[in-house]
C-alpha cells in the first residue's frame, strides 16, 4: 500500500514539474517586461522624416523641439518626465509623444513598461495598436477608452486584459499633452465655467431704420471730445502736443459707430440684400463681420497703406485681441439703411476663425490714439467701446460647468460603480447565507439550488464579465508594496479584485479560506459546476484514497513556497510561473491564447468530470496562501457530534473534496463551506447518530423515560 502511494505522488509530481517547465519555457516570449526601454531619438526621426535637426530636450516640461531648418515641425516629449503615473505593476508605461505645432497627435510609443497583467498572454503589439489610436487626435480633444463618443469625449478602443494599463496610459499621455501644449502656448489654461459659442440666427430679419438700429443697441456708439483726448495724455511728453483750442474743447474728436454686420437684421439693412450676401458668401465656419464707420480722427490710419495693417483699432474679448490686415478689410462706399447720417470712412473687417470670437459674448472696439514727440518717437492712449449682443439675434447655449478632474482611480471607480454595487449586494447575500446556515440547511434541494445558483453567478459575472479572478500574484505583489513604498493607489486600480480581496480578507479572518474558495472563487465555482454537471449524468467519480489525497495537500504549500522565493528576486518572473494558475486564460483571456496554455486550463476543468476541484485541493498557490491564515478565525459554526468519526464516518464519505478526516474532524484548511456536511448534520434521514437519537426517542415515548439531546 505504501509502495502504491509513493508511485502515485512521484507520477503527479512528475507531471507537475513537466507542466511548469512547459509553461514557463514558452511564456518569455510573451513577457512584456523583456522589452528593454528603447531609444527614443530613433522613433523621433521616424515620425519627423523631413527634420533638419532636434533640438536637445530641454525646458519645463522638459520638450525636444523639431527643425525643418527653420521652421518648427513639431514637439517630443516622454510621459514620464511629465506625469509618471503608476500602472498596474505600481510601475509607470513610459512612452513617447510627439505633437504638431497646431496639438495635434502624430505619434504615440510605448519606449518601457512593467506590466505584469499583460505578462504572458497579451502580445506586446496590441499595446503597440492601442497607442497607435492617438495619431491625428488633439490634445484638446477629452479623450476616453471605451465607451461611447458623447459628452464630449473621443472613445478609443480599450485592451480586453489590460483596461488598468490602457487607462493608466491615456491618463499620462493626454495629461503630458495638455502640460507641454500649455507651456507652448497652443492651448490655454482651462478657466472654470465654459460657455460654448453662440450662434446668429441667420434665419431671422426684420426690416428697421438707423434710429431703430441704435436705439435698441444693435448698433453701438465710441463717441470721444477734444476735451477727452487732451485729459488722457495730462502727464505724458505728449500732454501739451496737438492740443485743442479752448473753444474747440467739447467739439468731438472721433465718432465711430460698430456693429456685428453678419447679423442678418444689421447687415442686410445696413448694406442691402445683394451687398449682403456677397459679404457673407466668402466666410468660413467660426468667421464673423465688424462693420466700423467713423467721422473725424480716422480709425483706418495709414498703416494699412504701408505694412497692410489697421494699427487703430482692434476688436477685445475676454483674452483674445482680434488685429486685422488689409486681407480682413472690405471697403464701403454707400449705406443701405434709411436715416443713417454721412461717414468720412465706411469699413467691413472679417474676424477669422482662428480667433474663436463668440457672437454671443460682450467684446469691446478699441481705437488708439496717438500723438508724435519726436521724428520717430510716440504716445498714444487707447480707448474702449463694449458691445453686448441682443439676445434675440443669437442661440446661446447654457455654460457648461466642468466636473472636477478625477484621479485616475475615481475614474475607474466611477465607470465601474454598477460592477462594484452589484458584487456588494451578492457579498451581502452570501453573508446572509452563513448566518442563517443553520435555518437553510434544513431544506436541501433549496440550498443545493441556491448554492449551484450563486456559483454560476460567480463563473459569470464575476469571473467572465468582471474578470474579478484573484491570483497569488496579487500577494506577492501586496507583500512587496508592504516591503516598500507602500501606496493604496495600486490596489484601488481595480474595484472588482480591490473588493474581492476585502471580502477575502474579512472572510478569512472570520471563518477561514473556505468561504472564498467555496463561493467566491470563479474557477472554483467552474469545476464545481462541471463536476456537478458528471454526478448528475452518473459519470463514474475516481476518488483518491485518503492517505494519498493528504500527501497531495502539501503541493500547493510547496508551489506557494517556490513561487514567493521566486518573488522575492522577480515579480515578472514569479508571475511567468504563476501560469500553474489556469485563471489568466480561463477568465482574462478567455481562452483566447497559445494552445498550451489552453490546454492545461480545459485539463483543469475537464478532470472534474471524474474528481471533484483537484486543482483547489492539490495545485491552487492561491489556496494555500489563503490557508496559511486560517488557523486564526474567529468562528467555527459548522457543527460536529460526538460521534462523528468515531464510529459515524457518513460525512467524511459524502465530503466531495475530503476535507472530513477520518476523526471526523473538519479541516478548515481544506474544506469549502458547501454546506453538505451541516445539511446531513440535521437530516434525521441521513445521520446516523439522529437516527440513533430518533429511535431512543420513540423508545423513551413508549416508556416514558427523557432523552438527553446532545449536539
Amino acid at each position: 500500500m505504501v509502495k502504491t502511494i509513493n508511485l502515485i505522488i512521484t507520477a503527479i509530481l512528475r507531471v507537475l514539474l513537466l507542466c511548469s517547465l512547459f509553461l514557463g519555457g514558452i511564456a518569455p516570449a510573451h513577457a512584456l517586461f523583456v522589452s528593454p526601454p528603447k531609444d527614443p531619438l530613433p522613433l523621433i526621426k521616424e515620425t519627423f522624416p523631413t527634420a533638419t535637426r532636434i533640438e536637445d530636450k530641454q525646458g519645463e516640461p522638459p520638450v525636444w523641439q523639431v527643425y525643418r531648418n527653420d521652421d518648427v515641425l513639431g514637439y517630443a516629449f516622454e510621459t514620464n518626465d511629465i506625469a509618471e503615473i503608476p500602472a498596474y505593476s505600481g510601475e509607470p508605461v513610459n512612452m513617447l509623444v510627439a505633437i504638431d505645432p497646431n496639438g495635434n497627435y502624430l505619434t504615440a510609443k510605448v519606449l518601457e513598461h512593467h506590466e505584469p497583467i499583460i505578462l504572458a498572454g497579451i502580445p506586446e503589439q496590441k499595446l503597440w495598436r492601442f497607442a497607435d489610436q492617438y495619431t491625428g487626435l488633439s490634445v484638446k480633444d477629452r479623450i476616453k477608452v471605451g465607451g461611447n463618443e458623447n459628452q464630449g469625449y473621443v472613445a478609443v478602443d480599450g485592451l480586453s486584459g489590460a483596461t488598468v494599463t490602457v487607462m493608466v496610459m491615456n491618463v499620462a499621455i493626454t495629461k503630458a499633452a495638455t502640460k507641454v501644449a500649455q507651456s507652448l502656448g497652443i492651448v490655454k489654461k482651462e478657466q472654470g465655467i465654459i460657455q460654448p459659442p453662440s450662434t446668429i440666427h441667420q434665419d431671422q430679419f426684420e426690416k428697421a431704420n438707423w434710429l431703430q438700429l441704435t436705439g435698441d443697441g444693435s448698433i453701438r456708439k465710441l463717441y470721444l471730445t477734444n476735451e477727452k483726448i487732451d485729459e488722457a495724455f495730462v502727464g505724458t511728453d505728449a500732454e501739451h502736443i496737438d492740443n485743442a483750442p479752448a473753444d474747440e474743447k467739447q467739439d468731438m474728436f472721433a465718432e465711430i459707430y460698430y456693429a456685428l454686420a453678419d447679423v442678418p437684421t444689421i447687415g442686410r439693412n445696413l448694406f442691402g440684400d445683394a451687398d449682403f450676401d456677397w459679404l457673407t458668401s466668402s466666410l468660413k465656419p467660426g468667421e464673423h463681420l465688424v462693420a466700423v464707420l467713423g467721422n473725424g480722427y480716422s480709425f483706418k490710419g495709414s498703416g494699412y497703406v504701408r505694412g497692410g495693417i489697421f494699427d487703430r483699432i482692434q476688436i477685445h474679448q475676454g483674452e483674445n485681441e482680434v488685429s486685422f490686415r488689409d486681407l480682413d478689410h472690405n471697403r464701403v462706399t454707400d449705406l443701405y439703411i434709411d436715416g443713417a447720417p454721412s461717414f468720412q470712412e465706411m469699413s467691413v473687417f472679417r474676424v477669422q476663425a482662428h480667433h474663436e470670437l463668440d457672437p454671443g459674448a460682450s467684446w469691446q472696439l478699441e481705437l488708439l490714439v496717438r500723438r508724435q514727440t519726436g521724428p520717430i518717437d510716440s504716445i498714444f492712449t487707447s480707448f474702449k467701446g463694449s458691445y453686448d449682443m441682443l439676445e434675440k439675434y443669437v442661440d446661446t447655449p447654457p455654460a457648461i460647468v466642468p466636473e472636477p478632474e478625477l484621479s485616475l482611480t475615481q475614474q475607474v471607480w466611477k465607470e465601474r460603480q454598477v460592477e462594484v454595487v452589484i458584487l456588494l449586494a451578492l457579498l451581502g447575500v452570501l453573508l446572509l447565507i452563513l448566518f442563517f446556515q443553520d435555518i437553510l440547511v434544513r431544506h436541501p434541494t433549496f440550498v443545493h439550488n441556491l448554492r449551484h445558483g450563486f456559483l454560476a453567478i460567480t463563473v459569470v459575472f464575476i469571473g467572465w464579465a468582471w474578470s474579478g479572478q484573484l491570483s497569488v500574484v496579487n500577494v506577492f505583489t501586496f507583500l512587496q508594496a508592504l516591503m516598500s513604498d507602500f501606496s493604496w493607489d495600486l490596489f484601488l486600480l481595480d474595484p472588482i479584485i480591490f473588493t474581492l480581496w476585502c471580502a477575502a480578507a474579512v472572510t478569512v479572518l472570520l471563518w477561514g479560506r473556505a468561504v472564498y474558495c467555496g463561493w467566491l472563487c470563479p474557477f472554483g465555482a467552474l469545476q464545481e459546476l462541471v463536476n456537478q454537471f458528471a454526478r448528475h449524468f452518473r459519470i463514474p467519480q475516481f476518488e483518491l484514497p485518503y492517505a494519498v489525497h493528504e500527501r497531495l495537500w502539501a503541493i500547493k504549500y510547496l508551489i506557494l513556497l517556490v513561487l514567493f522565493g521566486i518573488s522575492l528576486d522577480s515579480l515578472a518572473l514569479a508571475e511567468q510561473f504563476a501560469e500553474i494558475e489556469p485563471f489568466k486564460t480561463t477568465f482574462l483571456l478567455k481562452f483566447d491564447r497559445e494552445w498550451p496554455f489552453i490546454a492545461w486550463a480545459a485539463f483543469l476543468i475537464l478532470i472534474n468530470l471524474i474528481n471533484r476541484k483537484p486543482f483547489c485541493r492539490y495545485l491552487c498557490p492561491l489556496g494555500a496562501a489563503l490557508s496559511v491564515p486560517s488557523g486564526m478565525r474567529l468562528f467555527s459554526w459548522l457543527k460536529r457530534r460526538p460521534d462523528c468519526g468515531t464510529p459515524c464516518k457518513t460525512c467524511a464519505k459524502e465530503c466531495e473534496i475530503q476535507a472530513i478526516q477520518p476523526d471526523g474532524e473538519i479541516n478548515m484548511r481544506e474544506c469549502h463551506y458547501c454546506l453538505d456536511c451541516q445539511i446531513t448534520y440535521y437530516n434525521e434521514e441521513k445521520c446516523p447518530p439522529l437516527k440513533k437519537l430518533a429511535r431512543k426517542k420513540r423508545r423513551s415515548t413508549e416508556l416514558d423515560i427523557p432523552v438527553t439531546v446532545t449536539d
